[in-house]
């Protein structure tokens, strides 16, 4: 199966494999880089997209993920403030460079495992009401789907409130 794969997709199926999940990986013909575009190709509420948002802790450059619904789009979902809060110090969005040196992935197929580097890590408690999600895996068309408490335990993050009011 991981064979027919991108190489981005291989890497993120292998992880999973590695981590003990049976988890799989498939890559779909139309683009999933966004959480509209993915669910469109998936089948599934915009909701049940697990983003993958690369941001930056400014003091020292430390690569911080946050993982939350694709309810909400782009910067707008996820609470800077919140965030910098939890990571201990002042975040940005991390610039496209930055998260495929960081992470081995470019933004819109960034996964929730499988990088290059240990990130910073925390999961939206939103993503928890959910049955299924569904979850970027290496490639603009790659995606894998998993129960909430499934990616709790392969990312080991904590389940916080990380978006703004009123998303």
């Amino acid at each position: 199966m991981t064979a027919e794969l991108s190489a981005g997709a291989r890497r993120v199926a292998e992880a999973l494999r590695r981590a003990g999940c049976a988890l799989t990986v498939v890559e779909l013909p139309a683009s999933t880089r966004t959480a509209a575009e993915a669910a469109l190709a998936i089948g599934c509420e915009v909701v049940q997209i697990a983003k993958s948002l690369v941001f930056r802790r400014t003091a020292d450059d430390v690569a911080v993920l946050a993982i939350a619904s694709g309810a909400a789009s782009g910067a707008s979902l996820v609470d800077e403030a919140k965030l910098a809060a939890l990571a201990g110090g002042a975040v940005e969005r991390a610039s496209p460079e930055f998260v495929r040196r960081r992470t081995g992935f470019a933004i819109g197929g960034v996964p929730p495992v499988g990088h290059d580097t240990p990130l910073l890590t925390f999961l939206d408690r939103d993503l928890l009401s959910l049955p299924t999600i569904w979850a970027a895996a290496g490639s603009p068309h790659a995606v894998f789907r998993l129960a909430p408490d499934e990616l709790v335990a392969l990312t080991g993050a904590p389940a916080v409130d990380l978006t703004r009011s009123g998303t």
